[in-house]
């Protein structure tokens, strides 16, 4: 097995959503801000190498919304996935399952795509079976006024509707017996049933962290986002999982950590914090 970064484009989100009651003289020694208030955010993808199978977990927001909509989120498009791709040696077509932790449009809006006369829109991996989990859909489909804005009807039912969709088994909070070729964790903070993978490579645990962990600066337990519907769930799903992940030595992959791309973490006086930080390079 092998895993790959896949960059997707970055954006910006207001600094104050992104860290909730934190004030913001504290969240900016992690994630400066600019004149507007904004925050630079990646859309880091995964690529994972397994014999035949070629699986990319999260797509980024993809490119088929309007300019207005981009203009929203000041989109950087230094970073494409299918440019993203072709560095590692790959296309699209060579996609065989892409996996949504959720069905936020950050994180699946690449998954579908407009036809080439823009008139309908069609699988942006035409070969690949997609990943997510009814309880999830379900919740993505008939969205609360609170996510509506998250949750766009073009990145979601076109899924359904060209037969690539596959819900995964969820027996349990941590499914270890899955179709995947890791394991899963379920959290319920952020939104319902986001799906954290959890791949097991030489010896080592690589966590992918979605929207549990976006930046190395919601490490300490407070710093929720805005964005989350149950925030008191997220501060204890991260308080267990990061005790979990300082004990154990995981590498916290980060999705939306434009500085830090993989990080461990240790016990201190003051909890959970930092330990150390990686790039893909680095370790692989």
């Amino acid at each position: 097995m092998k895993i790959h970064s896949i960059e997707s484009g970055n954006f910006k989100l207001d600094g104050g959503a992104m860290f909730g009651v934190v004030p913001k003289s504290l969240w900016t020694r992690t994630n400066p801000a600019d004149s507007n208030n904004m925050i630079d955010m990646a859309a880091r993808c995964l690529l994972i190498e397994n014999g035949d199978r070629l699986t990319l977990v999260d797509t980024g927001m993809g490119n088929k919304q309007s300019e207005k909509f981009f203009g929203y989120y000041y989109m950087d498009h230094k970073f494409d996935l299918d440019s993203s791709l072709k560095e590692k040696g790959f296309s699209r077509d060579d996609i065989t399952d892409v996996f949504l932790t959720h069905l936020h449009f950050d994180h699946c809006g690449g998954v579908i795509k407009k036809s080439s006369k823009g008139d309908f829109f069609e699988p942006a991996f035409a070969k690949a079976v997609c990943h997510t989990n009814s309880s999830h859909w379900n919740w993505a489909i008939e969205p609360n006024d609170r996510e509506k804005a998250s949750f766009l009807t073009e990145n979601i039912k076109p899924i359904e509707e060209n037969g690539q969709l596959n819900f995964i088994s969820q027996n349990s909070n941590y499914e270890k017996q899955n179709e995947m070729d890791f394991d899963i964790l379920f959290v319920d903070g952020h939104t319902e049933k986001m799906m954290i993978p959890h791949i097991h490579l030489d010896g080592k645990t690589f966590v992918y962290m979605a929207d549990l962990l976006p930046t190395v600066g919601h490490i300490p337990l407070p710093y929720v986002m805005g964005y989350d519907t149950r925030p008191l769930i997220t501060l204890g799903e991260k308080e267990k999982f990061l005790n979990e992940a300082a004990t154990k030595g995981y590498y916290l992959i980060l999705e939306h950590d434009p500085f830090n791309e993989i990080i461990t973490v240790k016990h201190t006086d003051k909890g959970v914090r930092l330990d150390q930080t990686f790039t893909f390079k680095d370790l692989f």
